[in-house]
């Protein structure tokens, strides 16, 4: 009789990449949405793939290899499996890049109005150059935030939201005494216009924010590095949007551990959430044929691809304006020609 060997494999981790443009219905974020079917429906159908790409770094790659896991590319983010007596080293570092693949992503996508600049700088006392890119955002199983409890406990990649500063710009995602707000112009001395998302920030998502971007510290001496983003390496490529970092062990907070105390996979295995905010304008209709404005909306109200959060025609996804006063945005417009 032939001897057979079997090596059974399991989840070791999964990890979800959700945009609200896709999931929203109008004015009703997609976790508040009541009929459950409809909501299954939404998920189901949902495809990131055609406007965000994301691939392991060569050195993941290599890794996965060595430990004899298995990458797949899913339609809502990713999943790695490994062998179940695969023992997983604490130590490792599962790194993966975030591309954008299609243009309108930036129009409909909240936090994407700051440039993502490349800056290389020669730092003389190493012979070096340093290579930084301005505004990448960084998530993360060891800093990320949760909502819920028990079997209703969500993991999201991106940190706590902090309570703001006077310096914030549009679209800033802040915790107001438990409000979840949305600035909806850039911050200076006074007060910045803001809208109220939800006075429970716990009952909504946490959504990638501007705190997942972190602080560049360059060696000593060098100067002109900017303040926040990442150093670019051979193994980040220029175009990242995002980098997903993920490690088997987090000590505060095991939900977020995919390995058990013997480095084996955890089952069940975590499912890691990383939501991008979809885009509020001030929408503002012209009569298409004289150009003149005809009305506008008191309030921004959200771009959806489902549903309208108006009563009136819902504008195109592919334009937003930045009105400014100076340098200062003071607010995202929608034109609407009826």
């Amino acid at each position: 009789m032939t001897e057979r060997i079997g090596n059974r494999y399991r989840p070791l981790f999964e990890v979800r990449l959700l945009h609200h443009y896709w999931l929203d219905e109008g004015a009703a974020v997609f976790d508040l949405i009541s009929d459950p079917s409809r909501k299954n429906k939404r998920l189901h159908g949902y495809d990131r793939r055609p406007f965000l790409t994301v691939v392991p770094t060569a050195a993941t790659a290599k890794a996965l290899q060595a430990l004899n896991c298995v990458y797949k590319d899913t339609a809502p983010g990713l999943i790695v499996a490994a062998p179940a007596l695969q023992v997983i080293p604490a130590d490792t570092l599962f790194e993966f890049i975030v591309t954008v693949s299609h243009a309108d992503f930036f129009n409909y996508t909240a936090l994407t109005l700051p440039p993502r600049e490349i800056r290389a700088l020669y730092h003389q006392p190493e012979d070096k150059a340093y290579r930084y890119k301005t505004n990448v955002f960084v998530l993360s199983n060891l800093t990320g935030a949760a909502r819920g409890a028990g079997a209703d406990k969500t993991l999201f990649l991106s940190s706590p939201y902090s309570a703001g500063g006077a310096g914030d710009k549009v679209e800033y995602l802040i915790d107001s005494a438990g409000k979840l707000m949305q600035l909806t112009s850039d911050g200076d001395a006074a007060d910045p216009t803001s809208q109220l998302l939800n006075a429970d920030a716990a009952v909504l998502p946490v959504f990638v924010h501007q705190g997942d971007i972190p602080a560049i510290v360059p060696p000593p001496g060098l100067a002109g590095a900017p303040e926040r983003g990442i150093q670019l390496t051979d193994a980040i490529p220029d175009d990242v949007f995002a980098l997903i970092r993920l490690s088997p062990v987090r000590a505060d907070d095991d939900d977020f551990s995919f390995i058990d105390d013997n480095g084996i996979a955890k089952a069940p295995h975590p499912v890691f959430q990383v939501r991008f905010k979809n885009r509020s304008t001030l929408r503002r209709y012209f009569d298409k044929n004289t150009g003149a404005v005809k009305s506008t909306e008191p309030n921004p109200l959200p771009l959806t691809y489902f549903g309208n959060a108006g009563s009136k025609q819902k504008p195109s996804a592919g334009f937003v304006k930045a009105e400014k006063s100076g340098t200062k945005i003071t607010r995202l417009v929608s034109e609407i020609f009826t």
